[in-house]
């Protein structure tokens, strides 16, 4: 008898170590960096962008303050937030300290003697010294104000500075095209070209980058002042390119290779790679336009990993910003 039970607690310990290295395979076996399963995509033949990615914030490229030299008292303000003036306006009129007094004396006596004396004094104006749009009304009609306070703030045009990272910035020069894509509005591309590189660098993070003005060819009455954005600085635009997605491209022994459908898993056929985007990269040689490849569908396991897999053999070296 006490032969028998150990031969049934073998026996039970067997069956379930065979159930629990069968859930392990299960559950475990189609991540194993080991596997090779694949899918199929088509070489596809077609527009290509070769861009760097960066990313900005909306900003006035010339930020002007209009303060009084004198203090006083708001009497009229003409213009309001988002309204574009033309250089020479009038934006405000204003009374100085003692006209401001003198008026609310002769208020006193009655409306006569108030008109009479704004008659004969007369309130002062205030100019708008450039053409631009009014993006802050600081005070309203009857707020004083002392000399050096900001009545209103005005911006000539709004661009988009971003941060260039000190590895491209060699490949972004002023009037080359852009696009902006505003995060609160992002089914809408801008087109956009560079107006300034900047010269003075910044490190954050131990990360050096460079500050780059894009000024969007039209400006919408929804782009804003602080708004973040994506910028798009293009490269180089090829019309008619053959593309394949980043994951198709394999190596072996050093040199970038791919799998055909009609040839099966083996051989890898060597390829010439050009640059790549986000998803795509460009062939120069080795495929032809409709070829279907099997392409890895395994993927690390890795929970932090996000981002599209890149291409180490474009003349990139695989970075992307």
């Amino acid at each position: 008898m006490k032969k028998s039970g150990k031969y049934k607690i073998w026996l039970i310990t067997g069956i379930g170590l065979a159930v629990g290295s069968l859930l392990l395979y299960r559950l475990f076996w189609r991540s194993s960096p080991g596997e090779k399963t694949f899918h199929e995509a088509k070489v596809e033949k077609g527009a290509f962008t070769e861009m760097i990615l960066s990313t900005g914030a909306v900003a006035p490229e010339n930020r002007l303050a209009i303060r009084p030299p004198i203090g006083g008292r708001i009497e009229k303000i003409l213009v309001r937030e988002g309204q574009t003036v033309a250089a020479g306006a009038v934006l405000a009129w204003v009374s100085t300290t003692e006209r401001a007094a003198l008026l609310d004396s002769a208020r006193a006596e009655g409306e006569a003697e108030l008109a009479q004396w704004e008659q004969y004094y007369r309130p002062t104006p205030v100019y708008a010294p450039i053409r631009g749009m009014i993006i802050l009304r600081n005070l309203e009609p009857g707020q004083s104000f002392n000399a050096g306070d900001t009545l209103l703030v005005m911006s000539n045009r709004l661009t988009v500075k971003a941060q260039v990272d000190e590895t491209s910035i060699s490949k972004v020069s002023v009037g080359q095209h852009a696009q902006v894509i505003l995060d609160a509005y992002p089914n809408e591309v801008l087109e956009a070209r560079v107006v300034h590189r900047g010269f003075d660098s910044r490190t954050v993070n131990n990360v050096t980058s460079y500050v780059v003005d894009v000024l969007p060819d039209r400006v919408p009455s929804h782009m804003l002042s602080g708004m973040t954005a994506t910028v798009r600085f293009v490269l180089q635009e090829l019309p008619d390119a053959l593309q394949v997605p980043n994951e198709a491209l394999q190596s072996e022994n050093g040199t970038a290779c791919i799998r055909k459908k009609s040839t099966g898993l083996e051989p890898c056929h060597p390829v010439k790679a050009g640059p790549s985007s986000e998803r795509k990269t460009v062939i120069l040689s080795g495929v032809e336009p409709g070829e279907i490849l099997l392409v890895p569908d395994l993927k690390p396991i890795d929970s932090n990993r996000k981002s599209q897999p890149t291409n180490p053999f474009s003349p990139m070296g695989g970075r992307r910003h």
